[in-house]
C-alpha cells in the first residue's frame, strides 16, 4: 500500500512541473506561441509566453475561465482554428504589437509583445 501511495504522490508531482517551452526568437514567435496556447486551451502554455504581473495573470484568468465556460464543440473549433497575422507594427526595436484574427471567429485582435532581459514576452495590458 505504501509503495501504490509513492508512485501515486510521484505522478502528482510530475504533472505539477512546469514544462520548457521553445523560447521565442522574436515578437512574432511570442505572439504566436502564446495566441496558439491561449486557442487550444493551454493555459500553462501560454504563462511561459507572457510577462508576470499581477494584471497579467489576472487577464490570463479571466481568459481561462471564459475557455473553460465554452461548449466543447467550441473548444475543438478553436484549437483547430489558424491565426491570420493581419498586421505586426514596431512601435520600437523592444516592442511590437501584432494584430491578428483567427479562422474561428475571424475577430480582429491586438497583443503586444516586449523584449525583457533578452526574452521576447507577450504583455496583455
Amino acid at each position: 500500500m505504501k509503495h501504490l501511495f509513492l508512485i501515486a504522490l510521484l505522478a502528482i508531482a510530475g504533472c505539477n512541473q512546469q514544462k520548457n517551452y521553445p523560447k521565442a526568437e522574436n515578437a512574432l514567435d511570442a505572439a504566436r506561441e502564446f495566441i496558439d496556447a491561449e486557442l487550444k486551451g493551454d493555459f500553462n502554455r501560454a504563462a511561459q509566453y507572457m510577462t508576470h504581473d499581477a494584471v497579467n495573470e489576472q487577464l490570463l484568468q479571466t481568459e481561462r475561465i471564459k475557455y473553460e465556460g465554452q461548449l466543447s464543440a467550441v473548444k475543438k473549433q478553436l484549437g483547430q482554428s489558424v491565426i491570420n497575422i493581419i498586421e505586426i507594427a514596431d512601435l520600437n526595436e523592444s516592442e511590437t504589437i501584432v494584430n491578428y484574427s483567427n479562422s474561428f471567429d475571424k475577430v480582429a485582435h491586438k497583443i503586444k509583445s516586449k523584449k525583457i532581459n533578452g526574452n521576447w514576452l507577450v504583455d496583455l495590458h
